[in-house]
């Protein structure tokens, strides 16, 4: 039984020893385990970082070499921006450089025409004062010669003062008896005109229903320029532009100091309208060289046939001629562009249709006649620049060209009394032509030169002794003298008003005639207390 037990804890002893080393055993076991894995782990961390580090130094390489790109580019832009600028820069110099050598010859060329003229006119200074001091020693030669002449008339003549005014009496009663004679005539072509009075009244309500207007537009010579460096660009480099626009249009552009303007000079007016359509087209195009030049005179130049073309056609239209020649009509719509004394020429001729229509309804002559003469009285002008001869001769050349009747070319052929008139319907369209040009407004005047005239017929008047003051009224057609009541009588006046029509009819150009009133008048005045 003890030696059972003994077994039995010997045995349980040793399962103890036995559990104890395995525990040992085990620890151990585990310790070494633990350590491996911690080894393990440690390498592969540091595996880790060291690539974490290198893809870390591969990211920073390949940020600098794009920042190195990206300067580079963008140092690479600065440059061609400056370059750019730069070169637009040494544009604009070399264009204002450019502007200033065709100012700076324009200038010289000025001042030596200015030198030219100051040498022409102090020459001609010297020469006027020679001249002067001629024409003083002249006239201290004649005063001599009229004073001996004066002593030896009243030597030879032997006359008393009363005798010599006995003879001027005579002989101003004698120039009364004329200016009498005259009188009569006048109040003869008074009475003419009254019994004229239906014939003014077909006149007069035949301008009533002519409804055209009074004045009228003048062909264009000028082109307005957005500003002066279009100058620059429209001469062109060395003038190659302006001498294709010349060349092209058959024109002469005259560039000179007006600010923001350039002036087309040529005596046909259909270049010029030509011209003027094609500076504006290349103006707003901005595209100025000569290609561009030559293709918008092109386009320009079928604008301005088509509108020719129009414009014959709507005359027709509105004078009710639907049948004539295609080629007359665009003869006729050519008048659009020609001026006579500042009045449309195409105008003029509708107006002068109309008029003539009305007048031979009146009359009873032939209307149709009458206004085809009216519509082409003038299709002369149209081709006066291009063929040699008058406008009259031309429109009759044309319309037997294009097979008009012999009734209508004789009213062209005698609408400025060339040749007799031998039709009624030739002198409505002489009567017609006249009433459409010197209606008020319809023509113009030289506006200095009517200043001028109405100054000298006003300084005319005043000259004479007793005037006091003098007014050009009715457009200059009458004149009106207030005189010193106190130094010019009534009978003074009479003779007052004669001497100054003779003279003004001696010294002057003027058209029509010129009604002078003298005026002489006595005021009393009191005042009531």
């Amino acid at each position: 039984m003890s030696s059972l037990s003994l077994i039995c804890d010997t045995a349980v002893v040793a399962g103890v020893v036995s559990g104890v080393i395995a525990l040992v055993l085990g620890v151990i076991l585990g310790a070494i385990v633990y350590k491996f894995l911690i080894n393990k782990k440690i390498d592969k961390s540091k595996s880790n970082a060291v690539k974490i580090i290198e893809e870390a130094y591969a990211e920073a390489k390949s940020i600098k070499k794009e920042s190195i790109l990206e300067a580079k580019d963008e140092a690479q832009k600065i440059r061609d921006e400056a370059n750019l600028e730069a070169k637009e820069r040494r544009s604009e110099i070399q264009k204002q450089e450019e502007r200033l050598d065709v100012r700076e010859e324009y200038i010289t060329k000025k001042e030596q025409t200015l030198d030219a003229k100051s040498e022409q006119l102090e020459s001609e200074k010297n020469l006027l004062e020679t001249e002067k001091t001629k024409l003083i020693e002249k006239s201290k030669e004649q005063d001599e010669i009229k004073n001996q002449m004066l002593e030896q008339l009243e030597k030879i003549s032997g006359l008393s003062k009363k005798e010599a005014k006995d003879i001027l009496i005579e002989n101003v009663t004698e120039e009364a008896k004329k200016d009498a004679g005259v009188l009569v005539k006048r109040i003869e072509d008074e009475a003419k005109e009254n019994a004229d009075k239906i014939a003014r009244d077909i006149v007069t309500n035949a301008i009533q229903k002519c409804a055209t207007d009074l004045s009228s537009e003048m062909t264009v010579t000028s082109v307005a320029l957005p500003n002066d460096e279009m100058k620059g660009r429209i001469i062109g480099r060395e003038g190659r532009n302006i001498r294709s626009i010349e060349s092209a249009t058959g024109v002469e552009l005259i560039v000179d100091d007006t600010p923001e303007s350039i002036t087309i000079s040529s005596f046909d007016p259909i270049r010029r309208e030509i011209a003027r359509l094609s500076l504006e087209k290349l103006i707003i195009d901005g595209r100025i060289h000569p290609a561009r030049i030559e293709e918008l005179v092109e386009k320009s130049t079928k604008e301005v046939e088509k509108s020719i073309k129009e414009a014959g056609d709507n005359a027709c239209n509105d004078v009710g001629i639907f049948n004539l020649n295609p080629e007359l009509v665009k003869v006729l719509g050519r008048l659009k562009y020609r001026t006579s004394y500042g009045q449309n020429c195409l105008k003029h001729s509708i107006e002068t249709s109309i008029i003539a229509g009305l007048i031979a309804t009146e009359l009873g002559a032939n209307v149709a006649v009458a206004k085809r003469g009216g519509l082409l009285h003038d299709i002369g002008k149209a081709l006066d620049h291009e063929i040699e001869g008058t406008h009259v001769k031309i429109g009759v050349d044309l319309a037997r060209k294009y097979k008009e009747s012999e009734d209508v070319i004789h009213c062209i052929e005698a609408h400025h009394g060339d040749v007799p008139f031998n039709s009624i319907e030739a002198v409505i369209v002489q009567v017609a032509d006249a009433i459409s040009s010197s209606r008020p407004g319809a023509r113009r005047e030289s506006f200095e030169n009517y200043i001028k005239r109405l100054q000298q017929l006003e300084n005319i008047c005043n000259d004479f002794k007793g005037v006091d003051k003098s007014y050009a009224i009715q457009a200059g057609r009458e004149v009106r003298i207030i005189v010193k009541p106190d130094e010019i009588s009534d009978n003074d006046a009479i003779f007052l008003a004669k001497d100054i029509t003779k003279r003004i009819e001696n010294e002057m150009q003027y058209p029509g005639q010129i009604k002078v009133v003298v005026i002489r008048e006595n005021r009393f005045t009191e005042t009531a207390k």
